[in-house]
Formats: structure tokens, sequence, C-alpha cells
């Protein structure tokens, strides 16, 4: 014998109802499919990253902190050493100009980037060897704005420029 009829077994629902799944069911999860399928996109962009990574260090952060440490080098010097105070004086202040020019460009505050930095190594009390010092502290700093200035993009090269020229000029101030 062939059955030609379906056969419900343990249904308790008639069998003109098109879904066993209540209307608002299935709007729910319409709803949220749509939900989710607006904000997968969004977590490509970082928007649900939680770990904030700070921006890297800007390149000319190292020759604004080697400027406030020649300029405070100079007057140290000048301190220990008032004769050469009216050599001395103008190259620290062309340094302090150097570095707030390098602040306002690099967005350090103006607060941080103040002639506040103590030398390296203080001043010599023998007028030739501090000098000799000086010159050196120069010396590197003039290399070091050169490298930058070759490795700078083009908006910031002739502000590096001219404080690698400065420095060279420096050295020669100071012999």
């Amino acid at each position: 014998m062939v059955l030609t009829c379906p056969v419900a077994m343990g249904r308790t629902t008639r069998r003109d109802e098109t879904s066993s799944l209540p209307r608002r069911t299935v709007l729910r999860a319409g709803a949220l499919l749509a939900a989710g399928g607006a904000v997968a996109p969004l977590t490509g962009c970082g928007l649900f990253d939680r770990d904030e990574q700070p921006p890297p260090p800007d390149p000319l952060a190292p020759l604004l902190d080697e400027s406030l440490r020649l300029a405070a080098g100079l007057r140290a010097a000048a301190v220990i050493h008032p004769d050469l105070a009216t050599r001395l004086v103008p190259l620290a202040e062309s340094h302090e100009t150097h570095a707030a020019e390098l602040a306002r460009l690099t967005g350090v505050a103006t607060a941080s980037a103040t002639p506040t930095a103590a030398p390296t190594d203080p001043p010599s009390a023998d007028r030739s060897t501090a000098l000799a010092a000086l010159r050196q502290s120069e010396r590197a700093g003039r290399e070091a704005a050169i490298a930058a200035c070759a490795a700078a993009p083009t908006e910031r090269v002739a502000l590096l420029g001219s404080i690698a020229a400065a420095r060279a000029t420096h050295l020669e101030a100071l012999r």
C-alpha cells in the first residue's frame, strides 16, 4: 500500500500553517542580522580596537632635545667664563630659537621645549678646554642636523638646512 498524504507524527499543529516560527522571532533575527551587517565594516577601521598605540615620536625630537642641550651648555659655560658671555649667549639664543621652531613644527608643547635641559657635561673651568668641548658639541650637532636635513620631507628641509648652517657658523664663532 502507498501513502500519498503526509503523515504527521507527534505534531500538534495543523498542516495549513506555513511556518513553525512566530513572525516576531523572524523579525528579530532579521533586525539582528541587519545590525550585525552594519557594524561588521566598522571593526576593520579600528573602532573597536582596545589597544591604543601611541603615535611614534617625531624624527625631529632628538634634534629638538639636542638644541636645548647645546643652549644649556653654552649658557653654563657663559656663567663659568663671564669673559666669553658676549660670544656664547647669542649662540645659546640661536639654539633656543631653533628649539622653539622645532617644537612648533613637531607639535611639542612649548612648555616642554624650554631651555631648562642640563648640559651633558658641566663646562670645564679651563677656558680652552671649555671652548674645545663646546666646539665638539656643535660639530656633533651640525652633523645631526645635516643627517636630519638629508632624511627630512620637503616641507622641513629649509628649517633643517638653516639649523645646520647656523651650527656651522657656531663652530667658527667658537674658535
